[in-house]
């Protein structure tokens, strides 16, 4: 699994003029999954992500975490995220797990926040899988 994270005041998702995911304070998440992923690394990350000590403190430090700034996830999934451009112009997504391995574990890796306490919006984009 790959995971690109971006500290965020709001941020949303927009589909054709419709807004179908929004949060206040706290991650933007790119989420790539790999054919070879488990349950085991959504759960190595989850608690990666959650308890990453990137939002200031009262004293101005980089010490609190998601969890202690009550912030909010926004995941997106993201397979491009195991493109492959070492050979040729055209990336090769080989890597990148299909729909029906990738579904299940990015639904996984959103309920695993939520048990944390973690208020999770999210989009999933596999029908532009392989196009």
């Amino acid at each position: 699994m790959k995971l690109v994270i971006q500290r965020v005041k709001r941020a949303q998702v927009e589909v054709k003029n419709e807004v179908i995911g929004k949060i206040n304070n706290g991650f933007l998440v790119l989420l790539g999954i790999e054919e070879t992923d488990t349950q085991k690394e959504a759960d190595w990350l989850v608690n990666r992500l959650c308890n990453l000590r990137i939002f200031e403190d009262e004293n101005e430090k980089m010490n609190l975490s998601l969890k202690d700034v009550k912030g909010e996830l926004l995941i997106i999934s993201q397979f491009t995220l195991y493109g492959d451009c070492e050979k040729g112009n055209r990336p090769s997504f080989i890597k990148a797990a299909r729909p029906e391995i990738a579904e299940p574990l990015y639904e996984y890796f959103k309920e695993e926040c939520r048990k944390i306490g973690v208020k999770v919006e999210s989009r999933k984009i596999w029908s532009t899988y392989g196009s």
